[in-house]
């Protein structure tokens, strides 16, 4: 599932409502530094150069969709970068959120503007001063442990959880954590997020990170990887409480 777009939608999110989306990524592939087991975008593909979408495109297609949208009253819950990849590589993402910030405020200024991270970029002060900028930094941890972690998100680099707790402090309870639960096999090895060990290592590392709220879902579209298998509203919810008694709001995608 790609988007072919640089804004796209509206769609309905299962997290953030009538969501307007952000495609700075490539139209005809996925380019991240991720290559997730359960990604609706599929694998990643080295087959061509791919190209970031330029920033005046960009502002031109939000302009232009966003004028539409006012004309017709029907205006956005959420203005979502998230599209074929990871958001904050563009090496103008950080000037894009001004224009986008810009454009919110004078066409549909109820409406919040969201990034969906895979949060490898935050090293980055320019993308976390941008982090710092927008109504909902969503950055992803889908596991408290290493070898899991690069299982089921299958990092394109060296990765290291205690480094991206480390700088995800530096969003000053800010952000929102998101985690995907999963249960399956991949590549000849068991893989399951939801074990006793893995919530125990989650939790520490939520206590470390202190995030505004956890945004929490499962499997809900094809997935690249095969013999993958999606978690119950109630399985989530259970998860849920254990975050809650920790004092922290969650939230359970349905």
């Amino acid at each position: 599932m790609l988007f072919n777009e640089p804004v796209f939608g509206p769609i309905h999110s299962r997290r953030l409502g009538i969501s307007l989306g952000i495609n700075l990524l490539p139209t005809e592939s996925k380019l991240c530094n991720f290559d997730c087991i359960y990604c609706e975008c599929g694998w990643n593909t080295k087959a061509e150069k791919k190209k970031f979408n330029l920033r005046n495109e960009i502002k031109k297609h939000l302009e232009s969709r966003l004028k539409i949208m006012k004309s017709e009253n029907k205006y956005p819950d959420s203005i979502t970068f998230s599209g074929n990849g990871e958001p904050t590589m563009h090496p103008e993402f950080a000037e894009i959120i001004d224009d986008t910030i810009m454009l919110r405020n004078k066409y549909a200024p109820a409406a919040k503007i969201s990034v969906l991270s895979n949060a490898t970029m935050i090293a980055n002060a320019n993308v976390v001063a941008a982090l710092l900028k927008v109504d909902n930094a969503i950055l992803k941890l889908d596991s408290g442990i290493d070898e899991t972690a690069r299982l089921i998100n299958k990092p394109q680099f060296s990765y290291s959880i205690d480094k991206i707790i480390e700088y995800m402090q530096n969003l000053k309870k800010q952000m929102i954590l998101q985690t995907m639960f999963l249960r399956g096999t991949y590549d000849g090895k068991d893989v399951d997020n939801t074990t006793e060990t893995e919530i125990n290592a989650w939790l520490d590392a939520i206590k470390r990170i202190e995030p505004r709220e956890i945004m929490i879902y499962t499997i809900d579209r094809k997935t690249p990887a095969d013999n993958l298998q999606k978690l119950s509203f109630a399985e989530l919810d259970k998860i849920a409480e254990q975050v809650r008694k920790l004092g922290y709001k969650a939230q359970v995608a349905k």
